[in-house]
């Protein structure tokens, strides 16, 4: 497909989108461990119901776009507690560690749309737009005041953009992938431009309840010590709570216990100093508080699923 074909195709796109059709569909994709292999991992509607939702912080190496259509609960970002809703859009960031706790009280699935990809790979197919262009950047880079936009002016056509993919995504030709794949970042990133740009402020938070208050005190005095030998006493005494409320409140907010936190917390910021510098394994696994190399390797295994010098290689190529 040739450079002017492509322009004309995208903004064909960008004028007809508002027209695309709603309907209920279930999954699409399966996760890949490199963009290399896969450009994008996508998802229309998917459904967990009865706890099958993995509850654990994690991050992504490439940008994810989550849009919720069904589902209660809480989300925590950069230690901020946020209540899900349905028609809530959330952005996250290269590597930023996120968490969902979802409540299945009332019986409700949690069902979702999923977009996750390396914005570096799509950057060019934004330069002809300078304006979205600006804005493309700016959701990879900038400092986002808030990562979630409630209360969406026109929810129907972000819905109508994933499954338009959702239909198109399985009958793509290696080949022409990526572009296909610009068709649907473009109008994506329109949409999400005006949505961010309707509001005073780029997200209003709903405010969360007291005892996520509480975790996310308890997230914030972690982030600070994260390298340091964990204490729960030191913990508590710092924070005026008894330990047996301490691990009980984090776990009731967050679904996992403070140790499987701070391990996760280590493994996220050693992944990121694994490519993003090229420090000895050793010494990234000291600088996340692991003096112990092998446990450290052991430990990185355990979460990522391949070694340290494994996951540099796969991300950096060497």
């Amino acid at each position: 497909m040739n450079r002017h074909l492509r322009l004309a195709i995208l903004n064909s796109v960008l004028e007809s989108h508002s027209t695309l059709s709603y309907g209920k569909v279930s999954l699409l994709a399966t996760p890949t461990n490199s963009f290399s292999e896969m450009p994008l991992y996508f998802a229309y509607k998917r459904c967990s119901v009865n706890n099958e939702h993995r509850e654990t912080f994690h991050s992504h190496p490439g940008i994810e776009i989550l849009f919720i259509h069904q589902g209660r609960g809480t989300m925590i970002v950069n230690n901020i507690s946020y209540e899900i809703r349905p028609g809530m859009l959330c952005v996250f960031q290269p590597n930023q560690l996120h968490h969902v706790k979802l409540d299945y009280s009332q019986g409700e699935c949690f069902e979702r749309s999923i977009a996750i990809f390396e914005g570096t790979m799509f950057d060019a197919y934004f330069e002809n737009w300078p304006g979205l262009h600006s804005f493309y950047r700016f959701i990879q880079l900038g400092e986002l005041s808030s990562p979630c936009l409630y209360e969406l002016q026109d929810p129907r056509l972000l819905e109508g953009l994933f499954q338009d993919m959702h239909k198109r995504f399985p009958k793509m030709q290696e080949a022409d992938k990526q572009e296909e794949i610009s068709l649907f970042l473009v109008p994506l990133y329109r949409c999400l431009k005006q949505e961010w740009g309707s509001l005073n402020e780029p997200a209003a938070r709903y405010p969360a309840s007291r005892r996520n208050r509480q975790a996310e005190f308890i997230l914030n005095w972690i982030e600070d010590r994260y390298t340091e030998p964990y204490s729960l006493d030191e913990m508590a005494r710092s924070l005026h709570l008894s330990s047996f409320y301490l691990t009980h409140l984090f776990k009731e907010a967050t679904g996992i216990s403070i140790s499987e936190y701070i391990a996760t917390r280590r493994v996220h910021q050693a992944a990121l100093l694994l490519t993003t510098t090229n420090k000895p394994v050793s010494l990234v696994g000291e600088e996340i508080g692991l003096t112990n190399s092998s446990y450290f390797c052991k430990l990185f295994k355990s979460h990522r699923g391949i070694t340290p010098h494994q996951y540099r290689k796969r991300w950096t190529g060497h």
